[in-house]
């Protein structure tokens, strides 16, 4: 049978990691999961109360508002006054998604169709490539590299890279994708890079689209720009925020776009059609963790710059050189040189087999990947101290 959109998808590569990984734990092997970026810590213990009280309202049972409901709304524009001093207009420049995810493919039906092009890295994560495509659009990549893997700046390079991909293209691209701190690299930038995309965006009148899920999860003393900090960034820009990854929200599916009012509003139209939001008792409760759990992210920014530390210093020890990430909750890790001729599949494959270890295979985050494997900051420094030795159990050849 013929199908639309998902033909030319590539094969989920991930799904066979997590074969293996189900099938190692129903022989009773302990593996330790660094695969998918799952949150593992809690929600705000404010937000889960909030959460069954309107939960136990049967007013918060009917439709809700797929726009956002006001309040939720203005929590998010509070929230980017207070963390990036930019003010945002509650009623015109934000509009609530159900998570991030679901708010750049649906971006991506009204800014692009067939016949139209955009930018995107590569590596990059698996829908920043796919949406495009899914809204009948060509996809031109520009690769980024591992910030431990060159002498030049991982935004320069990229920087670089789409100006030449610019010229080269024969259909003008409409849309540029980028997400920093870059999942799955952890490429950080600058606000000075983000001030030279933003003059790119108005001199090639293009639409940046940012996707800033890992606004608060910047490390050691590293700040993540908002690229809206950036004087007449809301002329052709919009981002996407999350309370995913800042609060531990990952399944009550809660983000934002915010930004370009235009846009804004395409968006809020399109979705007027598709869905009704987020149950309202899950907005509710995502009010009161912007309201009154401002200090959680920040909570949660330590635990995972010490379990980063851990990662990183347990890996150099055993002689697998990797630099620590300024922010992301990732490590992106270079395959081993004598396990390169492996490919990231095999070699987490092989981890998985060898040292109850599940690591994402960098093949599946797009072209440039494969030397890669990409370890989630998803366990404890206990933990990742036990898969530190598996691993060098595993890894002889390190030694």
């Amino acid at each position: 049978m013929e199908f639309r959109r998902i033909n030319g998808l590539p094969p989920y590569v991930f799904a066979q990691i997590n074969g293996l990984k189900a099938d190692a734990r129903s022989r009773g092997r302990d593996v330790i999961d660094f695969g998918f970026g799952n949150p593992d810590l809690p929600s705000p213990d404010v937000a889960v109360a909030k959460l069954a009280e309107a939960a136990n309202n049967p007013r918060n049972h009917r439709y809700s508002a797929s726009r956002g409901i006001p309040n939720l709304r203005l929590a998010m524009a509070t929230r980017y006054k207070a963390l990036f001093d930019v003010d945002l207009d509650p009623d015109t420049e934000v509009v609530t998604t159900i998570g991030a995810k679901e708010g750049l493919t649906h971006l991506m039906w009204v800014l692009l169709g067939p016949g139209d092009s955009a930018i995107v890295p590569t590596p990059s994560y698996p829908i920043h490539l796919a949406g495009p495509g899914f809204a009948g659009a060509t996809v031109i990549t520009v690769p980024i590299h591992d910030p431990g893997t060159s002498e030049v700046d991982p935004g320069d390079d990229f920087f670089d890279g789409l100006v030449r991909a610019w010229e080269q293209a024969d259909v003008k691209p409409r849309v540029i994708i980028c997400s920093f701190p870059h999942n799955p690299t952890s490429a950080c930038v600058d606000l000075n890079f983000m001030t030279r995309l933003v003059r790119f965006a108005l001199n090639h009148d293009v639409i940046i689209c940012h996707d800033f899920a890992y606004a608060d999860l910047g490390f050691d003393g590293y700040a993540p720009p908002s690229i809206l900090q950036v004087p007449g960034a809301k002329e052709c820009c919009v981002e996407l925020y999350t309370l995913t990854k800042s609060f531990s929200m990952a399944g009550w599916r809660v983000g934002f776009l915010v930004g370009n009012a235009e846009i804004v509003a395409a968006l809020t139209k399109l979705k007027s059609y598709l869905d009704y939001g987020t149950f309202q008792p899950v907005q509710i409760a995502a009010i009161v963790a912007m309201n009154e759990a401002t200090q959680y992210p920040e909570q949660l920014r330590v635990i995972y710059q010490s379990r980063r530390d851990a990662l990183i210093d347990g890996l150099q020890r055993i002689g697998w050189p990797v630099v620590a990430p300024r922010g992301s909750m990732f490590v992106w890790a270079p395959v081993p040189g004598p396990y390169r001729e492996m490919g990231s599949l095999d070699f987490a494959k092989y981890l998985i087999a060898a040292a109850d270890v599940a690591t994402s295979p960098g093949v599946g985050f797009g072209e440039g990947g494969d030397d890669h494997v990409r370890f989630a900051l998803i366990e404890n420094e206990l933990r990742t101290g036990q898969a530190i030795r598996n691993l060098r159990k595993a890894l002889p050849k390190l030694v």
